[in-house]
């Protein structure tokens, strides 16, 4: 990760259990721009129990009635899928990631990826955490459905085995597919960097569109992570909570935009601006004829355009003086 904001582009599971159309999301994802592209790695038997139910979104999303368990064994990926799908993230020049959901799993991510992400499904798991710091790399962790105190509680468990402060982003994050905007709570970022001083945050976003998380590089957000699809219409739990090719591209160039226009936060004129100063800026310029030797009044002076002569922040110690020179009116002092 660099200076810029690291976008990842959250493919999850829109592959909808297709290395094919996984592989369009790759490719939709490189076209608009972003850092990397993330899957979601799991075994069913090890994520779920057979009865348990699926979210309520979930449920809506699909239109289906079926347990998670089946729900997760349609779309789940084989870890030969991942290692094809790391190899064709290489060819075309992006950073491929994927979350693992159990520990077997992340072992099986460590020798694919650079980066682990954690989902807010994680952010208690305090043995999942220790196993992900065990391969000491930058974490990046959501925290949606979660109390402060269970983030301090997650970062400190990831320190307590091994990793670094500066190796962890924590990610504010709403977990509702889609996310009302009464509910994204953007300042919950700012109460995270300011809980934990030296931490770097961002935002994990689940709203429909592409303000809020442009909204988050604003406010300073160092990670930015969107869920994508191929077509919004299509089935499956995230597809209508995901941005299409042409709204991940326009998000990028948001950012990208606004990173610009941040700026280094010094105050000083830029070089454009530097040669409008005397051009809309004003002088202090003769009212009337003044002759040399005169005691300057204000009646004799007043404040035009341009700006190339005395500044007017020098009114008061030009009153009183006397004229070194003829003035003629209109005549800049």
């Amino acid at each position: 990760m660099n200076n810029n904001t690291f976008i990842i582009a959250e493919a999850g599971v829109n592959h909808n259990g297709d290395i094919g159309l996984a592989k369009k999301l790759v490719d939709v994802a490189a076209d608009a721009g972003v850092n990397a592209v993330k899957f979601q790695t799991w075994k069913t038997e090890l994520l779920v129990t057979k009865d348990a139910k699926m979210a309520d979104y979930q449920v809506e999303n699909t239109q289906q009635e079926e347990t998670q368990y089946e729900m997760l064994k349609r779309l789940e990926l084989s870890y030969n899928d991942f290692s094809e799908l790391k190899l064709y993230c290489d060819t075309k020049g992006i950073t491929f990631m994927s979350t693992p959901d159990e520990e077997q799993s992340a072992s099986f991510l460590d020798g694919l990826q650079e980066i682990f992400k954690i989902g807010s499904g994680e952010l208690t798991n305090t043995p999942f955490l220790r196993h992900i710091a065990s391969f000491n790399k930058p974490v990046i962790l959501s925290t949606g459905m979660g109390y402060l105190s269970e983030v301090e509680h997650a970062i400190m468990t990831l320190q307590d085995a091994g990793l670094a402060l500066n190796q962890i982003t924590v990610l504010h994050a709403t977990t509702d597919y889609p996310t009302a905007s009464e509910d994204v709570n953007l300042r919950a970022m700012l109460t995270i960097e300011n809980a934990f001083p030296g931490i770097e945050v961002g935002y994990s976003d689940h709203t429909l569109g592409i303000e809020v998380p442009v909204a988050a590089v604003a406010m300073g957000a160092k990670v930015i992570e969107k869920h994508f699809t191929l077509d919004k219409t299509m089935e499956g739990p995230d597809h209508k909570a995901s941005l299409e090719p042409s709204e991940l591209k326009q998000m990028v160039e948001a950012i990208r935009n606004i990173e610009v226009a941040l700026g280094t936060g010094w105050k000083v004129p830029t070089p454009t601006e530097q040669s409008n100063r005397s051009v809309v800026r004003k002088s202090i310029v003769a009212a009337k004829v003044i002759s040399a030797g005169e005691l300057i009044t204000a009646d004799m002076l007043e404040i035009k355009r341009p700006g190339n002569g005395i500044s007017p922040t020098r009114w008061d110690e030009v009153l009183g003086s006397v004229a070194k020179k003829d003035y003629r009116i209109g005549e800049l002092l």
